[in-house]
C-alpha cells in the first residue's frame, strides 16, 4: 500500500510540473496565480501575479530585482480618478501556448470608461516581448495613460537611460519629487557602470504616436511612464519637457472607442560591451563613454531639438556650431537621425523668409526679444542681442551633419536654406571690405552679437567671421557635391577675400593685433577697436578653422596662452586672460574675473584642441585629459567653471563641455567620416600608440587601429593601412582608397572572388600613388584623379610599364597577387 501511495505521489507531481513548466523559460503556477518568464540565460526574469487584476512584481537583471513593489502595470488617469491594471474586478484567464503566455481579461476603469486588456509573453532569441493590447469601451478624455509604468526600486538603481532619440534622461536630475521629463519616443537603455547591467526597453506601436516620462515618484521611485495615443501629445506647461514636482508634463488627450496595442522588447545589455570605447591607451575609456553618454547626450532635449544646453532648462541655443559634431564622436546612428530631423524643423521654423536664423528655441518667452518668440515652436531672438552666429551655427551643422549620415537627398533640401543663411550675413558687408556686420554698431548699443551674450560685441565681429570662414568653405564644398560649380565657387571667393582683409593689421582694417600678438574681438563702426585682451575662443578659431596659416601668429598666440594658464594652474582655458572694459559687459558681471564669461568654459574646448594639434599636440592631448579628470570629480554638470576656484558655477548645464572629447577623436584619433567614405586623418602621440575602437558609419561597422605614423581601417571587406591620411569605401563591389582622404585621385581595387582585400598605401605625392596588395587573388586596378598631359609609369615588383592615361584621367589595369605585391604609378 506505501508503495501504491508512493507511485500516485510521483505520477501526481510529474502531471503538476508537466502543467507548470512550458519550458525552461517559462514557468506558471495557477494555485498561487504566478508565472515567471526568463531569457535563455536568466539575465532577465521576471515574475507575474494575477490573483487580483495584473501585474509585474519582480524584474530582475542578472539576479537582482531591480523594481518597487509597485511593480509594473498598466493604467489610465481622467478626471475621476487613477484606474490600474492591478485591482481589476474580474476575474483574469490565462491561456498556455507554445512559447508564449496569453493573459486575458484585464478589466479596469469606471462607468465612464472601462478598458478590457490582453497580454502576451513570448521569447524572441534573447527577447522577451510584450505584447499589450487595450479595448475602449467608449471616447474619453484623459489626463495619463499607463502602457505601461515601469516602477523602479530608487533613482540609484540606473544611473540613466540612454534614448532612442540620442538623449538620455539623467537620475540625479530628478531630484525632488514629481521632478519630469517628457519626450516624444520610447525605446530607452536603463544603465548601471558600476555593476555593467543595462535594460533595453524597445517600444512599438503601430501607427500611432508613443511617448514616455520619467520621474521621482513620492515614494522615491524612478518612474518611467510609456504613452500610446492617436495625436502626437502637446507639453502641458508651455512648451516644457522638463518639468520641477510636477508629474503631469503632458497635457489631456482623447482615446476612441475600439483597440490600441503597444509591444515592449526588453532585452539584458552588458553595458560594458555595448557601450565599449575600445582600448585607449593614455585616455581613460570608461570616463569617456561616460561623458558622452551623460553630458554628451544630455543636449538633446526631444526629438528634432538636438542642442546643447539641455532638457532640465529647456533650451537649445542656434547660434552654436557643434552639435553635428558631438554625433561623429556619440557615434549613435540615432543621435544622427535625430541630428538631421533638428535642421529640418529648424530649416522650416527658425528662419525667417529672409535668410535670418533665429537664435534660439525654449520652452517659454522669458529671454526673448520682445515680439519675437513664437509660441508654437519656440524659436525667437534673445534678449541679449541679435546673436548672428546662428547664421553660421546651422551651416556649419548642416555641412558636417551631411558628412555624416551621408544623404545627398537631405542635403539637396537644405541647399536653398543654407545659401539664404550664407547670403543673408554677405549683404551685411555696407562697406564692402569682405569683413561681415553685425546688427549692432557700437558698444554704446549694450547688446550682444554672438555666444558670448554679456559682452557687447558689436559691428565687425571677429568670432562670428571666423565662423564664418569656416562656414563659407564647408559650404563650398557641399555645393560640389550637388553638382554646383558656380555656387562653390562664389563661395570660395568669398572666403578668400575674408581671409585676406581679416588678417590684415587693425590699423589697415583687420583684426590682427602687432603689439599684442593677438586677434582682437571686434571693431565698432566708428573704427574704435575692442576686445585685444587675449580672448581665447576668437584666437582659437581663428587658427581651427584655417583664417590665420602664418606659423609665426600661431605661436605668438599659443604659446601666449599656454603660458597664462599653466601660470594660473587653471584645468581648461578661461574666455580670455584680461579684463574687457567696463563699458563692454553687461551690469552685474563685473569686476574681473568674477563675471561669468571671465571664467573657464570648456564648451569651447575643440577650438582649442583643433588649434594646438598642429602646433604641440601634446598641449592639446594635455587639455582632453584634464577634462576627463574634471569629469570624475563632479560629472562636468555645470555651465562654467570658477576662475577663482576652479568649481563648477551657473544653474544651467551646457552639454557643449563634452567638446574637448569630441576633439579627440576628431583631431587626435583623426575620425573624418565624409558623405561617401570613412576617413582618417590622426595626429597620434607616442602614449596613445595601440588605440584600437570599433566606429560605426552608415550601418557599416570599422575596425580602426591607431599608432604613430601606422594607421588601419578594416571591415570584413577590407583591411587597409597607411602612415598618412585616407579614406576607405567599398562602394562598387570593391575597395576604393582615398589617399589624404582626398577626392583628387582614387585607387579602386576589385577581386576576382569575394575574398577580403588587404592592401597598405604607401606615402602618395602629386602624380604619383604606391600601394601594396597584401592579399590573393586576382585583382583589377582602377586609378582616378590622373593628368592626362603627363606620361605615366607602372612599377610593379620593380618591373616598370608605360600606361596610357584616358583623357578623363583614369587608367586600369589587372593583376593576379599570388604573395605580396607592391605597386607604383607615377607621372612625369
Amino acid at each position: 500500500m506505501r508503495q501504491l501511495i508512493t507511485f500516485s505521489f510521483l505520477v501526481i507531481s510529474l502531471f503538476t510540473l508537466k502543467c507548470y513548466a512550458l519550458n525552461n523559460e517559462m514557468s506558471h503556477d495557477p494555485v498561487s496565480k504566478k508565472m515567471t518568464i526568463a531569457d535563455p540565460d536568466q539575465k532577465l526574469v521576471l515574475q507575474l501575479v494575477y490573483s487580483n487584476g495584473c501585474k509585474i512584481t519582480q524584474l530582475k537583471v542578472k539576479g537582482k530585482n531591480v523594481l518597487s513593489e509597485s511593480g509594473v502595470y498598466t493604467g489610465f488617469t481622467t478626471k475621476g480618478g487613477v484606474f490600474t491594471s492591478y485591482g481589476g474586478s474580474e476575474e483574469v484567464k490565462v491561456e498556455k501556448l507554445p512559447n508564449k503566455i496569453l493573459i486575458k481579461n484585464i478589466v479596469y476603469g469606471d462607468q465612464s470608461v472601462k478598458v478590457n486588456e490582453s497580454w502576451s509573453f513570448e521569447l524572441v532569441d534573447d527577447k522577451i516581448l510584450w505584447n499589450i493590447n487595450r479595448e475602449y469601451s467608449n471616447l474619453a478624455k484623459f489626463e495619463e495613460t499607463a502602457l505601461p509604468q515601469w516602477n523602479f526600486a530608487d533613482l540609484s538603481i540606473w544611473k540613466g537611460g540612454i534614448l532612442d532619440n540620442g538623449g538620455m534622461v539623467w537620475c540625479k536630475y530628478l531630484s525632488n519629487v514629481n521632478d519630469t521629463y517628457g519626450v516624444h519616443t520610447g525605446g530607452v537603455t536603463f544603465w548601471n557602470p558600476d555593476t555593467g547591467n543595462a535594460l533595453r526597453i524597445k517600444a512599438i506601436s503601430e501607427g500611432k504616436h508613443i511617448a514616455a516620462k520619467y520621474s521621482q515618484s513620492d515614494k522615491n521611485e524612478f518612474v518611467c511612464t510609456h504613452f500610446v495615443t492617436d495625436e502626437e501629445l502637446e507639453p502641458r506647461y508651455e512648451l516644457s519637457r522638463f518639468v520641477h514636482q510636477k508629474a503631469d508634463v503632458f497635457s489631456p488627450f482623447d482615446v476612441r472607442k475600439g483597440a490600441v496595442s503597444m509591444t515592449l522588447e526588453m532585452k539584458y545589455v552588458d553595458y560594458a560591451a555595448e557601450y565599449s570605447r575600445g582600448t585607449l591607451p593614455g585616455i581613460d575609456a570608461e570616463v569617456v563613454r561616460e561623458l558622452m553618454n551623460t553630458t554628451g547626450r544630455y543636449g538633446v532635449v526631444d526629438n528634432a531639438i538636438v542642442g546643447a544646453n539641455g532638457w532640465t532648462t529647456n533650451w537649445k541655443c542656434l547660434h552654436e556650431p557643434f552639435f553635428s559634431q558631438i554625433g561623429m564622436a556619440l557615434n549613435d546612428g540615432n543621435y544622427i537621425r535625430n541630428m538631421s530631423s533638428t535642421l529640418d524643423r529648424e530649416r522650416d521654423y527658425a528662419m525667417k523668409e529672409d535668410g535670418r536664423v533665429l537664435s534660439r528655441w525654449h520652452n517659454a518667452g522669458d529671454d526673448q526679444i520682445p515680439g519675437t518668440f513664437n509660441y508654437k515652436t519656440g524659436y525667437y531672438e534673445a534678449r541679449w542681442g541679435y546673436t548672428i552666429d546662428s547664421q553660421t551655427g546651422y551651416v556649419i551643422n548642416a555641412a558636417e551633419q551631411f558628412d555624416l549620415c551621408g544623404d545627398i537627398q537631405w542635403l539637396q533640401s537644405h541647399k536653398v536654406s543654407c545659401e539664404k543663411a550664407l547670403d543673408w550675413l554677405i549683404k551685411r558687408d555696407s562697406n564692402g571690405n569682405g569683413i561681415f556686420e553685425m546688427m549692432n554698431n557700437s558698444i554704446k548699443e549694450e547688446k550682444a552679437s554672438d555666444w558670448l551674450d554679456i559682452v557687447w560685441a558689436s559691428f565687425e565681429n571677429a568670432f562670428v567671421n571666423a565662423q564664418m570662414y569656416e562656414a563659407l568653405n564647408l559650404w563650398a564644398g557641399c555645393e560640389r557635391v550637388l553638382g554646383d560649380k558656380i555656387k562653390s565657387d562664389y563661395y570660395t571667393k568669398v572666403a578668400l577675400k575674408l581671409k585676406e582683409n581679416f588678417n590684415k593689421a587693425i590699423y589697415e582694417g583687420g583684426f590682427w593685433s602687432p603689439e599684442k600678438k593677438q586677434y582682437v574681438y571686434w571693431r565698432d563702426k566708428d573704427g574704435s577697436v575692442h576686445g585685444d585682451n587675449l580672448v581665447t575662443p576668437v584666437n582659437f578659431a581663428v587658427i581651427a578653422f584655417g583664417l590665420c596659416d602664418d606659423k609665426k601668429r600661431i605661436s605668438q598666440i599659443l604659446q601666449q596662452i599656454e603660458k597664462r594658464t599653466t601660470a594660473e594652474n587653471l584645468f581648461h582655458w578661461p574666455l580670455c586672460f584680461d579684463s574687457f572694459k567696463r563699458e563692454e559687459v553687461s551690469d552685474g558681471n563685473w569686476p574681473f574675473p568674477t563675471y561669468e564669461n571671465g571664467d573657464i568654459f570648456p564648451t569651447w574646448g575643440y577650438l582649442g584642441v583643433r588649434a594646438y594639434v598642429g602646433y604641440d599636440k601634446h598641449i592639446a592631448l594635455k587639455y582632453i585629459r584634464n577634462i576627463l579628470a574634471q569629469y570624475k570629480k563632479d560629472g562636468l554638470s555645470s555651465q562654467r567653471y570658477s576662475r577663482k576656484t576652479q568649481e563648477g558655477q551657473g544653474s544651467d548645464i551646457l552639454a557643449g563641455i563634452c567638446t574637448s572629447v569630441t576633439a579627440l577623436y576628431r583631431d587626435i584619433y583623426g575620425i573624418r567620416p565624409r558623405w561617401n567614405r570613412m576617413g582618417l586623418e590622426p595626429n597620434m602621440s607616442e602614449m596613445l600608440n595601440g588605440t584600437e575602437f570599433n566606429y560605426t558609419l552608415r550601418d557599416i561597422d570599422y575596425r580602426i587601429r591607431l599608432n604613430v605614423d601606422d594607421y588601419e581601417i578594416q571591415t570584413d571587406k577590407f583591411s587597409v593601412k597607411c602612415r598618412e591620411a585616407f579614406g576607405v569605401s567599398s562602394q562598387e563591389g570593391g575597395l576604393i582608397a582615398y589617399p589624404h582622404n582626398k577626392e583628387k585621385t582614387l585607387l579602386k581595387v576589385f577581386g576576382e572572388s569575394t575574398l577580403p582585400i588587404d592592401i597598405t598605401l604607401k606615402p602618395c605625392f602629386e602624380n604619383d600613388i604606391s600601394w601594396e596588395v597584401n592579399s590573393t587573388d586576382d585583382y583589377r586596378f582602377v586609378i582616378q584623379g590622373l593628368n592626362p598631359a603627363l606620361k605615366y609609369k607602372l612599377v610593379i615588383q620593380n618591373k616598370t610599364t608605360d600606361v596610357k592615361v584616358e583623357k578623363n584621367g583614369k587608367t586600369s589595369f589587372t593583376y593576379s597577387c599570388k604573395t605580396p605585391v607592391k605597386f607604383r604609378l607615377y607621372g612625369k
